[in-house]
């Protein structure tokens, strides 16, 4: 009998996590759940879900007969994670708090509690992805300190582990994973990546885990649930209120109680109106929030994005950008949004210019690029400016026409 390897599962009362520690236990390794209480609230309804989740964590894990433990990172999230988001809020922009958690929560504070307090050689999460590695391999991972020089010493041996997305497609959370760190990566085993949501759902019936099963999937803000959002960011930030104003004819069409309430895209409550208005651009320093008519409006539709020194998730971009400074591969920023095909450019502070093989709506500064290339989920880096939208360039167009007839024509040369 070979060592028994110790997998510390992070439980979250669902149903994924709680198939995900059942799985590693069936394969023979010791297995310690843990559940992570990240916010310290109750909820609109005045019930606190962080107990019930708890609650029903422990319970798979005494079904297991596995030891369970709790950890806190309330102090953690607020700091790394909420008062980040409030900034980018307050900067106009829309932050991605699941990606922002998994960052720095789960695959930091967690994965250096499951390793270096625990003592594990490994930890786990009910994400649906998968890496390049076997699990034989996660274990016999060393703790690598990480570079303290910008460049490595480019003769280093390196074998990266890569990140791929899991077998259900619908269910991929490869984009969730998109700003971990490689060391994480490394010592990450995910049991549901060769799985379908409805397989892992026929394990739990199977087990008996019919209280994690009657639970509808988390949505919302990641640990702070489903809420309204427009009054749950008001009891953090100062109004601010502003007019929206039509792009088309600067006209005010109603006011709102502060930028940061609507994001691109979404649907402007405007009164007195027959059909529906969108918020299309917001200028935080006027606090002005340009709405246009119709859901598919040319001010909504835009083909390139730049982002902010991007993260690989190998550390290096791959070699044939380095080399050319240019990538075929594909994007998303918004999780099961189809990919789209792109052209990306490396600039010389590290971070990228995307440009998309179509235009796609609400492209959102504060949101990630993700980007795909074949099954391999590369890194992301946040949107940061947005390229021009096609209102702005039909518009544009329109104007050098009708600038075209007053231009003085050249005198034709005499025939020689």
């Amino acid at each position: 009998m070979g060592v028994i390897r110790h997998v510390v599962c992070a439980m979250s009362g669902g149903v994924d996590s709680s198939v995900a520690a059942l799985l590693l236990k069936k394969r023979g390794y010791s297995v310690t759940g843990v559940f992570m209480k990240n916010w310290d609230s109750l909820d609109e309804s005045g019930t606190c879900t962080t107990e019930k989740d708890c609650e029903d964590a422990y319970r798979v894990c005494q079904a297991l007969d596995i030891p369970f433990h709790q950890v806190s990172y309330v102090k953690e999230y607020w700091h790394e994670v909420f008062s980040k988001l409030l900034k980018e809020y307050e900067r106009g922009r829309t932050p991605n708090p699941d990606i922002l958690c998994n960052r720095h929560i789960k695959f930091n504070h967690f994965h250096k509690y499951a390793i270096d307090t625990l003592g594990a050689d490994a930890m786990a999460t009910g994400h649906y992805a998968r890496t390049s590695q076997e699990d034989e391999e996660v274990f016999q991972q060393t703790h690598l300190a990480p570079p303290t020089t910008l460049f490595r010493d480019r003769f280093e041996i390196r074998n990266p582990v890569r990140l791929y997305k899991g077998a259900d497609l619908l269910k991929d959370q490869t984009f969730f994973l998109c700003q971990i760190s490689q060391e994480a990566l490394r010592q990450t085993t995910f049991p549901l990546a060769g799985l379908t949501k409805d397989f892992v759902k026929k394990i739990a019936a199977e087990a008996g885990f019919h209280h994690v099963l009657k639970k509808k999937e988390s949505m919302g803000i990641c640990f702070i649930g489903e809420r309204n959002f427009e009054n749950f960011i008001m009891e953090y930030l100062e109004p601010k209120p502003g007019n929206l104003i039509s792009i088309e004819d600067g006209a005010v069409m109603g006011t709102h109680k502060g930028w940061f309430t609507l994001t691109l895209g979404q649907r402007a409550r405007i009164g007195g109106q027959r059909d529906p208005w969108f918020v299309v651009d917001k200028d935080t320093d006027t606090g002005d929030v340009f709405v246009a008519p119709t859901t598919n409006h040319p001010a909504l539709f835009r083909d390139t994005v730049g982002t902010d020194r991007f993260h690989w998730l190998t550390i290096d971009p791959p070699p044939e950008l380095i080399k050319t400074q240019m990538m075929e591969c594909h994007f998303r920023f918004i999780h099961q949004m189809p990919l789209t095909p792109c052209t990306v450019t490396l600039n010389m502070n590290g971070s990228v210019w995307i440009t998309l093989s179509q235009p796609i709506r609400a492209l959102t500064p504060g949101q990630f690029a993700v980007l795909y290339k074949g099954d391999e989920c590369l890194g992301s880096g946040k949107i940061m400016q947005l390229g021009p939208s096609e209102y702005t360039l039909q518009r544009g167009r329109e104007r050098l026409v009708t600038a075209a007839p007053h231009e003085e024509k050249p005198t034709p040369e005499p025939a020689s």
